[in-house]
């Protein structure tokens, strides 16, 4: 079994103080949710995850009770449909949850209850109200009949089982409107005709094949969720993922061995849906990017080529970083070294794949690199815990783990031929949806840099504004810009006033309901097209007011009075649909102080403050006049896009 993914070896080693530590936590002074996610996020054994899970059941139950939280653990509550046994899993999860940031609670139902779950109104899944559903089905709980060389009969099989799961999801969606999460098929490695068994219409692995193919482009456009626990079994190969004996004697669909494993691809989905994906990749240079120290071998001395065994190893971590580039992934470099003896490969050396116009934030002298990682942070205004930081020192690894544990620290074998691959396994850029935007965040990034640079140069924030050209566009939700809003939702932290998430159906059916407000905003300069950096969500409530339910925006467009810009739009539609009163409310979190005086700074008047530091606003849109902001205004009206949408 390849020691990988089985140990999860991109994690630390579990301390050998691991108990004591646990059972201190309660005593502990520090946020208890800070210190279960800093203990989970070690490579830990189901034993361990077992007992961390107990410690975060009673945690999360002694907070709810007290009406608290895990901060900075989001709460997400999973039910888990299976026809097998799962006792085993759901401590595993819960634990797994914690490591990425996840207060993660699973309702499980009783064994291979899966049909009866997903379609009675009132069953356990659907009256607990669940944010998601993890259908964790293996294939012998589908409907399969070999139909070996019958294309007709394989046909119909394939599209028999999409009726199935369709028909799940149909009932769970109807019953409890959360989101399923569809695990893919791992094929057994027995075959009938070997290598033939793939191509033959109505083998085994044929239709398992098909089936994964249809149920992938389903959820693709479903606005569901996709695991890809076939690719995981192929991973770490089909005949360590079936246990057979495990399957006779407990209904056990896999390994024990690799439930940790498992778990983790469950946890990391889930932070997903949440928005906590990665979006930042950090670099060391030396024995990182190339073989070798630039400022010691010299250009000629640096191992970055064809042909050289070390070489091809970092060129191996370039090519996975330029990958992740490609789709919107942002790279910066981290380096102690000399900035124009660190930049001298990147434009001299012929082999290099990775050239400065690829990197957002180069960061190269002698501070230690926490400083430096806290800096890069700040120039993309993104938070630390957007960062992933690879450095084949593990000192340098160690002093970033411990002064800024928020940053994800992969750990790396000796042999730098394994770096990319252990890069990707740690799983830290998941994404459970795709935009067209996304591919171009990293030039959104880079273009930040520039504006930057050009801020220097002009005299004063207003001539600064001037110079950059914006035109901003306000438009209601549309199906175009959907799956954008939706990942904004569930990512934005920092300049958010509610953070509320909102899944893709409960997303467009506020778009589809002619009575609630919704704005996306976009913004563009002479640097480029920002793409979409806002949302907005205001609905009715008694008496001609609107209550903003959701307003965020990305902290890469602070300083340009964008927020000035999108209350004069709210105010326009507002006027025009005859409300009069605005109201909104500030729930703080440990992520969103950057907002805590957005409403009085934007002239509402603050009308109540609870004991959670929840403030509530209001501004009458009778006389307001907010600040305007040197930019062209391109607006869709809200009433008339609605009458469109439903003539």
């Amino acid at each position: 079994m390849n020691a990988l993914y089985s140990e999860l070896q991109w994690l630390p080693r579990a301390p050998r103080e691991f108990s004591q530590r646990l059972k201190a936590l309660p005593n502990s002074d520090g946020p208890l949710g800070r210190e279960l996610q800093a203990l989970a996020l070690h490579a830990l054994d189901l034993n361990q995850l077992t007992k961390l899970a107990k410690v975060i059941g009673k945690a999360h139950a002694e907070a709810k009770s007290a009406g608290k939280s895990l901060d900075p653990l989001v709460p997400f509550r999973m039910a888990v449909l299976s026809n097998s046994t799962i006792d085993l899993i759901v401590p595993a999860l819960v634990a797994s949850g914690a490591r990425h940031g996840i207060a993660l609670e699973v309702i499980q139902p009783s064994y291979d209850q899966v049909a009866q779950e997903a379609l009675t109104p009132d069953s356990k899944v659907n009256s607990s109200k669940p944010d998601a559903v993890l259908l964790a089905l293996d294939h012998r709980a589908l409907p399969l009949k070999l139909s070996l060389g019958n294309s007709e009969a394989s046909f119909a099989t394939v599209q028999g089982v999409m009726g199935y799961l369709q028909a799940l999801r149909n009932g769970i969606k109807a019953n409890s409107n959360a989101v399923c999460i569809f695990q893919t098929f791992a094929p057994p490695p027995e075959t009938l005709f070997g290598s033939l068994d793939r191509a033959l219409p109505g083998t085994l692995r044929n239709l398992i094949d098909g089936i994964n193919r249809e149920l992938a482009e389903y959820v693709l456009g479903s606005g569901d969720v996709l695991l890809d626990v076939a690719g995981l079994a192929e991973t770490v190969g089909l005949a360590d993922w079936h246990n057979t004996q495990l399957w006779n004697m407990a209904k056990f669909s896999f390994s024990d061995e690799l439930i940790p494993l498992y778990a983790d691809h469950v946890a990391r989905t889930v932070a997903a849906i949440r928005g906590k994906s990665a979006k930042v990749l950090i670099l060391d240079l030396d024995n990182t990017v190339w073989g070798g120290v630039i400022g010691d071998d010299g250009l000629e001395g640096i191992k970055v080529a064809q042909g050289d065994v070390r070489g091809e190893a970092h060129l191996a971590v370039q090519r996975l970083a330029l990958d992740l580039r490609q789709r919107g992934i942002v790279l910066a470099v981290s380096s102690k070294n000399t900035d124009e003896v660190a930049r001298e490969p990147f434009e001299k050396h012929p082999e290099m794949l990775l050239k400065l116009d690829h990197i957002a934030v180069f960061q190269a002298n002698w501070n230690d690199k926490a400083t430096n990682i806290q800096a890069i942070a700040e120039e993309l205004s993104l938070g630390l815990d957007a960062m992933v930081f690879l450095d084949d020192n593990p000192m340098e690894r160690g002093l970033v783990r411990k002064l800024l544990p928020q940053v994800a620290v992969p750990e790396l074998p000796e042999d730098p031929a394994y770096y990319a691959r252990t890069l990707a396994a740690g799983g830290y850029f998941e994404a459970v949806a795709f935009a067209a935007e996304d591919l171009k965040r990293a030039g959104f990034y880079q273009d930040n840099a520039k504006r930057a640079n050009l801020q220097k140069q002009v005299g004063g924030v207003d001539a600064y504004l001037a110079s950059l050209d914006m035109t901003i566009t306000f438009q209601p939700f549309d199906a175009t810009g959907r799956t954008r809003i939706v990942q904004l939702i569930n990512k934005s932290n920092q300049y958010n006033l509610t953070t509320r998430r909102y899944t893709d159906p409960e997303v467009t059916e506020a778009e589809n309901d002619p009575e609630v407000f919704t704005l996306q905003v976009r913004l563009a300069d002479i640097f480029g097209d920002n793409g979409m950096i806002g949302v907005v969500v205001c609905r009715p409530v008694e008496g001609g007011v609107w209550q903003i339910d959701t307003w965020l925006m990305s902290c890469r467009v602070l300083g340009r009075k964008v927020e000035h810009m999108v209350l004069r739009e709210i105010l326009g539609h507002a006027r025009a649909a005859g409300v009069h009163k605005l109201c909104g409310t500030y729930r703080p979190t440990d992520r969103n102080k950057l907002v805590v005086d957005h409403y009085a700074k934007l002239g509402f008047t603050k009308v109540d403050e609870d004991d959670s530091r929840l403030t509530r606003w209001e501004l009458l849109v009778e006389g307001a006049e907010p600040q305007s902001a040197p930019m062209k205004v391109v607006s869709q009206g809200f009433l008339a896009a609605k009458e469109k949408s439903h003539a």
